[in-house]
């Protein structure tokens, strides 16, 4: 059992997390804040031995050096590499940390969202329509921008509504092209492709200058990942081009704010994955890494303790 757990940022952990976690930690503080600055996360960490943190939250090395008590960073957002994590992931390897992050637990709201807004721009039922008259998903060039859980889901929904659904990836899924999903080079898929679908992890910016020119005008290119997916100045030119059209659920999508001012911006600034459901699994799964922190050092276990909510 870990000693003392401080839970930082804007998470919403549900009764369930809340009466379960006693079993994982015999102290528990809340502090639904972002910290202002490092010292003031350094000093809202304290000598915790455990440490959950929201995205909003970044755990640089600083703050890792500057609190030798940890023994574990829960991440209760995606972890997919060091590099787009807000936790300092090499810091704390080097001190025997371990930081677990989350993976699938926020993806139904996002399917739902890119099924909805791109048929809503090709009919126009509540905005904007695509083309002069209104078209359906079947037979619409689809372009997959990597095809992992995200991805591959969003693929199968597009290509059960009948959308002629093409991807690229880093690695070839050969399971993905036996259920009628091509595999092509990134400049391929372009080329085919009448609407891109972004589904890289944060920070990849896949849509580079030339990529976007190569893409060229009357196209339609969505973001469903939770950053930018293409430099605001060069997202900002291709989007001069006429009929194109740029869909996303979150302005950090975009990478900057003042493109939502654009008319070819569609972005409702709401969170698709920001659900009830979403909350429910996201503190099952917190509760399963803290089992598995645990677990991976027999050293910290102890008897339970009653759970202390600060």
């Amino acid at each position: 059992m870990f000693r003392k757990l401080v839970a930082i940022g804007p998470v919403h952990y549900n009764e369930t997390f809340r009466r379960s976690v006693g079993r994982y930690a015999a102290e528990v503080i809340y502090h639904p804040d972002v910290p202002r600055d490092e010292a003031e996360l350094i000093a809202v960490i304290g000598d915790a031995d455990a440490l959950l943190v929201a995205l909003q939250v970044t755990v640089p090395r600083a703050v890792i050096e500057a609190c030798p008590q940890l023994r574990y960073i829960g991440m209760c957002c995606s972890l997919y590499s060091a590099a787009s994590a807000n936790v300092d992931i090499e810091a704390a390897a080097e001190r025997g940390i371990p930081v677990l992050g989350l993976r699938d637990y926020g993806d139904e709201g996002v399917i739902e969202y890119a099924l909805a807004a791109l048929v809503d721009l090709l009919h126009g039922f509540y905005g904007p329509r695509w083309r002069e008259q209104p078209l359906e998903l079947t037979a619409l060039p689809v372009g997959i921008l990597g095809m992992g859980t995200l991805g591959s889901r969003i693929g199968r929904a597009l290509r059960f509504m009948g959308a002629d659904v093409h991807y690229f990836s880093r690695t070839r899924k050969p399971e993905i092209e036996a259920e009628g999903m091509p595999y092509h080079p990134f400049e391929q898929l372009i080329d085919r492709s009448d609407v891109l679908i972004s589904c890289v992890h944060k920070n990849t910016l896949l849509m580079t200058e030339e990529a976007l020119r190569r893409f060229g005008a009357g196209k339609i290119l969505m973001n469903v990942s939770i950053g930018p997916c293409a430099e605001p100045a060069h997202l900002a030119r291709w989007l001069d081009l006429p009929g194109t059209y740029f869909l996303c659920d979150h302005e950090r999508a975009l990478g900057d704010p003042a493109l939502l001012a654009r008319p070819n911006v569609l972005c409702p600034n709401l969170p698709a994955g920001a659900t009830a459901q979403l909350d429910i699994r996201r503190c099952e799964k917190l509760l399963e890494n803290l089992e598995k922190a645990l677990a991976g050092s027999p050293r910290w276990q102890s008897p339970a303790v009653t759970t202390n909510v600060g």
